[in-house]
């Protein structure tokens, strides 16, 4: 139990120190650091040792870390992939907006698929990335920014001017969802955000050529239920499986295979990005790892068929409200242990094979495992394995921590789930 709570606690700190993805990265490099890794700069060349401890940053939101296996370049690769990305709102350029009566709005838009009215009446804040002017145009000063304090809410229109909205809310992104941000003529500036940020980034308004800012939840991550037996938080899809690669890396044994820990970006929105999993971000790590020690395009694809992946990104637990929703034999629970996502539509690359090293591998750990499978009424999305395997022929499986309402500002989850996928990602890792 008290491992249990150890966990929660540590992936509660995790959370509220990543309300966006790029602040998940500098979180996850910060651990690694610590723990002795050697940042790699992939536009160097690269120098590996057998047993060596690696990562590498791409965009400043996605991580890829990694222990070297033994000095055989056909060895092949332990994989843990999981997404640094959460639904939200995103800044827009010259995104001031002033209402007659002196209510300053910013213009957003959505990120990947939020549900909408769970950010209502909300204390939000901005959280993102600055870039800056430097010597070389071509490489300009990229700097992270975080407000702490609430600075934005979304209000809800009063039930008195709207008396169906329980009967059903349509809303509409443009209009229902801009954050208030001030009151009163002195905000007439419009320069306003930009001064801002300035300030939290410690540079001139002028030196500011663009922003990557989204909107966060600042309600710190908590414990709930009589034992205190959920996790309750914003981000916890997917940032909780980056929490547990990471934990799981960080006490990795070197081995005859090298162990990846794989964080990728803008899974949310497809992935569709040189920072996502459609891209050969990994691939090209990978192969320089076996290049590293003489390896072949034939020494490469023989690594990659004795290669196995956890692609990890959360399921959807079994909801006590809307039983029918879920498939009448498959539908995990909180609690349950660490959920194998199966899809006949091939959305996720679990099959016979991958699922059964995954139970067993679980097994092995002591920890229970349960199963995912959509109502076959309703199409379930994808998620990072199957756009991997369109890059790289691996085995492997989907899985994730059994959750509640997915896509809200707010989450729930089992804190004894996060403490068997640590074991499960540590057991992996130490075959």
């Amino acid at each position: 139990m008290e491992e249990i709570k150890q966990n929660a606690r540590s992936l509660m700190e995790f959370l509220d120190k990543s309300p966006v993805n790029f602040y998940a990265v500098r979180t996850v490099a910060e651990r690694l650091d610590a723990e002795g890794f050697i940042r790699l700069d992939a536009a160097e060349a690269w120098s590996l040792e057998p047993g060596g401890r690696y990562y590498m940053v791409k965009n400043d939101s996605a991580i890829f870390g990694f222990v070297v296996g033994d000095n055989d370049p056909a060895a092949g690769f332990r994989i843990i992939s999981a997404h640094s990305d959460s639904p939200c709102f995103r800044v827009k350029p010259n995104p001031l907006m002033r209402t007659p009566e002196g209510i300053v709005k910013l213009n957003v838009e959505v990120y990947g698929g939020p549900i909408l009215y769970t950010w209502f009446d909300r204390p939000l804040s901005l959280a993102g990335r600055v870039i800056l002017r430097g010597e070389d145009p071509l490489h300009p000063v990229r700097k992270l920014v975080r407000f702490d304090r609430p600075l934005l809410t979304i209000p809800h229109l009063a039930i008195h001017f709207n008396r169906s909205v329980n009967e059903g809310n349509p809303l509409s992104a443009q209009k229902d969802m801009l954050p208030v941000i001030a009151l009163g003529a002195e905000t007439l500036d419009s320069d306003l955000l930009l001064s801002m940020v300035a300030e939290a980034a410690g540079c001139g308004v002028g030196d500011i050529l663009d922003y990557d800012l989204s909107l966060y939840d600042t309600t710190p991550a908590c414990l709930i239920g009589l034992h205190d037996e959920f996790v309750s938080s914003g981000r916890l899809d997917d940032l909780s499986m980056v929490h547990a690669a990471m934990e799981a890396l960080v006490s990795a044994p070197a081995g005859r295979q090298t162990c990846v820990m794989a964080i990728f970006d803008n899974e949310e929105t497809g992935s569709g990005t040189k920072q996502g999993a459609a891209s050969p971000v990994l691939a090209d790590m990978l192969r320089r790892v076996t290049d590293t020690f003489g390896g072949s395009h034939e020494d490469f694809v023989r690594a990659i068929e004795k290669s196995f992946m956890i692609s990890a990104d959360n399921a959807h637990a079994f909801h006590p409200n809307y039983g029918e929703k879920y498939d009448p034999t498959n539908h995990p629970v909180p609690g349950g242990g660490p959920v194998i996502k199966i899809n006949a539509r091939c959305k996720y690359m679990t099959d016979a094979d991958s699922s059964a090293v995954f139970s067993q591998i679980c097994e092995k750990a002591g920890v229970p495992c349960q199963y995912f499978v959509n109502h076959s009424d309703v199409p379930g999305g994808s998620t990072l394995g199957n756009i991997l395997t369109s890059q790289l022929p691996l085995r492997g499986v989907d899985m994730g921590e059994a959750i509640w309402a997915m896509h809200s500002v707010r989450e729930t989850s089992s804190a004894a789930d996060h403490t068997y996928t640590i074991m499960a990602f540590k057991t992996f890792f130490s075959l």
